[in-house]
């Protein structure tokens, strides 16, 4: 099968989650190692993936990309990864926290871990946790564990409906360390986690683009100048975004995509994509109006999955982040 049969393939497999939970989880064990790591020299491929899922259904793409990453993190840290669903918990959020204790040569969690999506239906999850001395460091964690108590009622979101991501309560939980302490925000695979988000994003963008396209060749007349406009802005910012995209997995690749440079080029790609997406979201809205938004379920459900997932890129402050870094190349030069 070549890499367009299989992309396409997944694609239709993701079509068919439309938003189901359970059935994006099973997609991603179906998927497992059936597609490239990065780093492995198909990293473009595997940005490819993420786009094809999200173009299709982003609940899918939302759930296999953290299957996925979970399972690179491992590898990245020699780890084989054990059977089942896979998430990613290491965000941080006021008024909680998680802490690993050291007990008995072992480790164990105590404390609540916000934002862990899908952990309702999820096996295993890697979580990060503050240990001592000010460090925080990556955890391998039963999610059927005894002491582990998911949150319901939290998530209120009209946008990924099927991924809840509220808190889970740790008591006392058992642990296995996954690299050393800080390892996880070091590593080089943290920066290309973050461009993999992002290929989701755009994926999500070209699904609306889709729509964008059918609109205008299906209207009763022929498309005004503003259509026409709203037209080609909106394939001239995705054909940039890919090119982006696709620059960023040859990088990695290469091997041109590691410590300060790889986080450059992370913070680059995201701030790229996610102006583009939202500049997409903008001109569909503009052009179609409020029919498909009222009367198509599909339509309607990418809208509001899409504008809640790149959420998680953190608009202005990114961008200040990104000024910072480069001031500061610029002095230590």
């Amino acid at each position: 099968m070549t890499v367009a049969e299989s992309l396409e393939s997944w694609a239709g497999r993701a079509a068919d989650v439309a938003g189901d939970a359970q059935r994006a989880v099973d997609l991603a064990l179906m998927i497992g190692d059936a597609t490239p790591s990065p780093a492995s020299g198909e990293t473009p491929a595997l940005f490819e993936l993420f786009r094809a899922l999200g173009r299709a259904d982003l609940t899918a793409a939302r759930v296999v990309e953290a299957h996925l990453d979970a399972r690179a993190i491992l590898a990245e840290a020699g780890h084989e990864p054990q059977a089942g669903g896979w998430g990613v918990f290491a965000a941080e959020g006021p008024g909680v926290r998680l802490d690993g204790e050291e007990v008995g040569g072992g480790f164990r969690l105590s404390g609540t871990k916000p934002w862990c999506s899908m952990a309702q239906l999820l096996d295993r999850a890697l979580v990060t946790a503050h240990t001592a001395g000010g460090h925080r460091r990556l955890f391998e964690v039963d999610l059927r564990a005894a002491g582990v108590t998911v949150r319901s009622g939290e998530w209120v979101a009209l946008g990924l409906q099927g991924v809840p991501s509220g808190s889970v309560d740790f008591d006392d939980v058992v642990a296995s360390p996954v690299g050393a302490d800080d390892w996880y925000l070091d590593r080089p695979g943290f920066a290309w986690g973050g461009i993999g988000v992002a290929a989701c994003w755009l994926g999500g963008a070209e699904g609306l683009a889709r729509r964008l396209l059918t609109g205008a060749h299906s209207a009763n007349r022929e498309p005004d100048q503003i259509a026409l406009m709203h037209l080609g802005a909106v394939d001239a910012g995705l054909f940039a975004a890919r090119t982006a995209l696709e620059d960023a997995g040859r990088r990695i690749d290469d091997g041109r995509a590691e410590g300060s440079e790889g986080r450059m080029l992370a913070a680059r790609v995201r701030i790229v994509v996610a102006t583009v997406v939202e500049d997409v979201l903008r001109r569909v809205a503009h052009s179609l109006g409020p029919a498909p938004l009222a009367l198509e379920v599909e339509h309607a459900r990418r809208v509001a999955d899409l504008e809640l997932y790149v959420r998680q890129h953190h608009a202005e402050r990114d961008e200040a982040s990104l000024g910072r870094r480069i001031l500061a190349e610029e002095s230590a030069k």
